[in-house]
């Protein structure tokens, strides 16, 4: 056992092993930590009923019971103590299952000092003893809603933790801002967050976006390259819509979550990575899993807590809140005063289905300020799609598109910005005669000239 000073943190060591204990002991104690030791979980229970302790690591496998016990145990008793399991290499089941008891994270035998030393490092900074973080997102991620409130809650639990986590939800729910809050209110705050889209990358070029490259490892690799592993590095790394991934990147993915390093392309070998991956899609992952298009053991590394993030036809009562917030985040962009939202807009609103959720309401919004007549957004201003009247129809679905097509959102804002130039030439740049010509309001033409970049 170390000599403490008041400043020291505090760490139980639970193991067996003599050996395993004094490697630990001097690793802590090179960090100014002082450790206590217990061979079993009797001696823990009491330890930890004696002293307070900043983080714990236990061995899997202990005389009188197993780790997760411990986990369990600590969890219940002394929730504000993070706990970390040290397992046999490659036991991935017993690593999952202490997550999912509440470990804070885990460590393979033998063990890899970097990775211990960062472990620690992390789990200290959101122990009791350290300036707590504020974990409050109502802010943020705005509904009073009780499930907004349940979401919230959640995430200040699971900001806590080092557990891969996987946030569900449908297109446009906001599981990127759920993924960026978990990073902002956990002990890893101030390190990157690197948000990757998998279905954005081409095949040919997803080993080396994920690990990196050395030069020469293939043609056109004229340089070292750095890649998102290494940029997230300390940090978070958000995959987002990560069923887009091919089967032969999830196995080298998966290697690279569980042995918490990566191998660059052309490089002779490992390096180590200290990353916390959160993961989302808006397909149903367990159906993908079924039908083999997705690897079972990614996906239960990847959904060790799974984070549901709500529609929002389901929290219809946030609409009011989330229209007033995002009418004022769009007048402060367009330099305007907020308009009103009149009550039978409100009510058409309210009772809309949302298939696109809160960034459908974002656009319908943008759209109703700029056709509006005045500082009234009325009913007719928003423009919503009528339901089919057939319960039976279907829309048709679009045909693949080629890799050599244009983007249609770029491809309608060059029509647009052709058409405003040349309304404007046409009236020698009046910008109301323009307004006119072009049959919007004067305030359309001006935030279609701000967001085109034409002012």
């Amino acid at each position: 056992m170390n000599i403490a000073t008041p400043t020291q943190p505090h760490v139980l060591i639970v193991d067996d092993e003599p050996d395993i204990c004094e490697l630990l002991e001097l690793t802590l104690g090179r960090m100014n930590i002082e450790t206590r030791a217990a061979a079993n979980l009797t001696q823990a229970r009491e330890l930890l009923a004696q002293h307070r302790f900043d983080l714990c690591l236990t061995d899997m496998k202990l005389p009188d019971g197993n780790g997760v016990e411990l986990v369990e145990h600590i969890t219940q008793h002394y929730p504000k103590t993070p706990v970390a399991m040290i397992t046999a290499h490659g036991n991935m089941e017993w690593a999952i299952k202490a997550l999912k008891a509440g470990a804070f994270d885990f460590v393979s035998k033998p063990v890899d000092l970097t990775i211990l030393r960062n472990l620690v490092n992390t789990a200290l900074k959101v122990s009791e003893s350290h300036p707590r973080l504020d974990r409050r997102s109502r802010d943020e991620l705005l509904g009073d809603s009780k499930l907004m409130q349940q979401t919230r809650s959640t995430i200040a639990k699971v900001a806590r933790s080092q557990a891969p986590i996987y946030i569900s939800g449908e297109s446009g729910t906001g599981k990127e801002l759920v993924a960026k809050l978990i990073h902002n209110k956990g002990p890893r705050a101030n390190q990157s967050f690197i948000p990757v889209n998998c279905g954005a990358i081409p095949d040919e070029l997803m080993e080396s976006e994920f690990f990196g490259h050395k030069k020469g490892s293939f043609t056109g690799a004229v340089a070292d390259k750095e890649g998102l592993f290494a940029a997230a590095d300390g940090g978070t790394l958000f995959l987002d819509e990560v069923a887009d991934l091919p089967l032969h990147m999830q196995v080298k993915l998966l290697r690279a979550i569980q042995e918490k390093a990566i191998r660059p392309v052309g490089a002779a070998k490992e390096v180590s990575v200290d990353v916390r991956i959160l993961s989302a899609t808006h397909k149903n992952l367990g159906k993908l899993v079924e039908e083999n298009k997705f690897r079972q053991d990614l996906y239960y590394r990847i959904n060790v807590i799974q984070l549901t993030v709500p529609a929002l036809r389901e929290r219809a009562d946030d609409i009011p809140q989330l229209a007033e917030h995002t009418l004022g985040k769009l007048a402060r962009q367009m330099d305007i005063d907020k308009p009103t939202l009149a009550p039978d807009a409100l009510t058409t609103l309210s009772h809309y289905h949302f298939p696109g959720n809160v960034r459908e309401l974002e656009n319908i919004l943008e759209r109703a300020m700029t056709l509006c007549d005045g500082d009234t957004i009325r009913q007719r201003d928003l423009h919503l799609p009528k339901p089919p009247t057939d319960n039976n129809f279907i829309p048709p679905m679009p045909g693949p598109l080629d890799s050599g097509q244009i983007h249609l959102e770029s491809h309608l804002d060059d029509i647009e910005k052709t058409a405003i130039l040349q309304a404007l030439e046409q009236t020698k740049y009046n910008k109301t005669a323009a307004a006119k010509l072009l049959g919007l309001s004067f305030r359309a033409l001006r935030y279609r000239l701000k967001k085109l970049g034409l002012e």
